[in-house]
């Protein structure tokens, strides 16, 4: 699953990125509304097309207060543990998935008097991906995310520093995992009860349900890859497919689209534009992963290769260095591969050797292409304006960008 830090890729209309930090966190909006001052709903919706990541958030916020509220009748301390994930749901992210689900959902033409309940519906996929991240880092064992300490490390801290029974680390990691649950049941939740009539969440959930098990399954994938040292380009691939493509953008452009009643032709057109889009994503989450600044990614450099990731860099170097009978180099590349002591200086080393092998240039060549062949297949679509142009600047910035 991502493994980038926090960064704003909203972009406006026009596809430029959206203002305001990060850590912006904006009001919350009472429900799943968003018509402006003068009440008109193209009023509304202009308004979430200028930033749709701010859009998102306050209903975000608004979601959030909730469930706490729910949580807090079932006892305070559950309320107090559960507002970790405000850093995950409220506090940061790139908002990716509700944007490209959001201008799947206008480029398909959504009705204006709908936009509430579609943006809430939308925003239901970041509570998806905060369950997707606190998973995925105690599967990795990561220590930090977005440059703070993850789930289950603070859990584990929480423990400690209370003189509390048991394992520390035990308990860290079950809440991280009750903690992830939670937010995909939130998930799940928000999406039913986002206003939507039942025709259009009878048509998502479709690829609602897919994009669930498609992430799942490809993060099994991805630790059966690391467990069985399976570095071939093809498996790699299946990964990227699978546990980032295909619920990054492929299946948040078809929910939107579903619930906009799209034909199946514009669906074809999107799922393929977010295949393209979504692995090169992914390609260029890899390379951050080993090249990436720490101050700028929030994650610490080489924490890939610590955590053993098969990535498409790491497979493509190895294929080099056989056909070249480079054994020194593969030697270097596989030591370093799930090793956690792995220091700054054997980072560097990986990095030398993934350049002199040619790794990187191909990998740079495939994410060209891909961006390529998906803006390629977004012109040749009838996708409204301004969501042809948002996806057109949306596709730049995920696949060029630093974090």
């Amino acid at each position: 699953m991502a493994r980038s830090g926090a960064a704003d890729l909203a972009p406006s209309a026009t596809g430029a990125a959206a203002p305001g930090g990060p850590d912006a966190v904006r009001p919350a909006a009472v429900g799943p509304t968003v018509p402006g001052p003068d009440g008109g709903p193209l009023d509304g919706l202009r308004r979430v097309d200028a930033d749709v990541a701010g859009a998102v958030e306050r209903e975000l916020a608004a979601v959030l207060a909730d469930r706490l509220r729910d949580a807090a009748a079932v006892a305070p301390e559950v309320a107090e543990a559960l507002r970790v994930l405000e850093r995950f749901v409220v506090g940061g992210g790139k908002r990716i998935r509700p944007t490209f689900a959001w201008w799947g959902w206008r480029g398909a033409g959504g009705d204006p008097a709908a936009a509430g309940a579609a943006l809430r519906a939308v925003s239901a996929l970041e509570l998806l991906q905060a369950c997707a991240l606190v998973h995925d880092d105690l599967i990795d064992d990561s220590a930090t995310r977005r440059g703070r300490p993850t789930v289950h490390v603070e859990f584990a801290g929480r423990h400690r520093d209370g003189g509390w029974s048991g394992p520390a680390d035990r308990f860290g990691a079950a809440a991280a995992i009750l903690l992830g649950d939670i937010a995909l049941a939130w998930a799940d939740d928000t999406l039913q009860s986002s206003g939507l009539d039942a025709a259009a969440l009878a048509r998502a959930g479709a690829p609602w349900r897919a994009m669930r098990t498609e992430v799942l399954c490809g993060q099994y994938l991805d630790v059966l890859a690391q467990a069985t040292a399976d570095t071939s380009t093809a498996a790699a691939m299946r990964v990227n497919r699978f546990k980032t493509a295909a619920y990054t953008v492929e299946r948040p452009l078809h929910i939107g689209a579903a619930l906009a009643g799209a034909d199946d032709r514009l669906v074809a057109a999107y799922r393929g534009f977010g295949t393209d889009i979504g692995i090169a994503f992914q390609l260029r989450d890899d390379m951050l992963g080993v090249f990436g600044d720490p101050d700028v990614t929030g994650k610490p450099a080489g924490d890939d290769l610590r955590e053993g990731k098969r990535t498409l860099l790491v497979a493509l170097a190895l294929e080099r260095a056989a056909e070249r009978g480079d054994t020194a180099s593969a030697q270097v590349v596989t030591g370093a591969l799930g090793d956690p002591a792995l220091d700054a200086a054997g980072v560097d080393r990986v990095r030398d050797v993934l350049t002199c092998l040619g790794a990187v240039d191909a990998v740079e060549e495939r994410i060209a292409a891909l961006t390529a062949s998906a803006l390629d297949a977004l012109a040749r679509a009838e996708v409204a304006e301004p969501a042809a142009a948002a996806l057109a600047g949306l596709a730049v910035a995920a696949t060029r960008r630093q974090r």
